[in-house]
């Protein structure tokens, strides 16, 4: 992203490009981001799931479930591992509060910079 730029700023940047994209349901990135817990996160969307990380930097962290579309309607939130499940959600807003209450504790403003430089933050605190 943008070197020295706040992480306001690099995140912001973030969300709007996504919210210009057609790689991810809309109605999903405009709920997703009116919501502050997940608007101060840094989103990135892979197979037309919507992910979020605690770090600005790929590869991203994966602490935090993300949400896929179904085939037919509704949604799946997973995760935070691809291999783990949190469930099914009929509504964007369901989706959404799924996460919400999956986040970490603490779970603050996104950090910028990658994963590893984010433990070696959290591990001198």
């Amino acid at each position: 992203m943008t070197e020295g730029a706040p992480e306001e700023d690099i995140i912001e940047a973030a969300w709007q490009k996504l919210l210009t994209t057609q790689r991810v349901d809309g109605q999903l990135l405009r709920a997703a981001y009116a919501e502050p817990r997940l608007r101060q996160l840094f989103p990135w969307v892979g197979m037309a799931e919507l992910h979020f990380s605690r770090c600005t930097e790929p590869r991203w962290t994966w602490d935090i479930p993300f949400i896929a579309p179904m085939m037919g309607g509704g949604f799946c939130v997973g995760g935070p591992s691809r291999s783990q499940s949190v469930g099914p959600a009929p509504t964007v807003e369901a989706a959404i509060a799924m996460v919400v209450e999956r986040l970490p504790p603490d779970c603050g403003r996104a950090f910028v910079g990658t994963p590893e430089e984010l433990a070696e933050k959290e591990q001198s605190e």
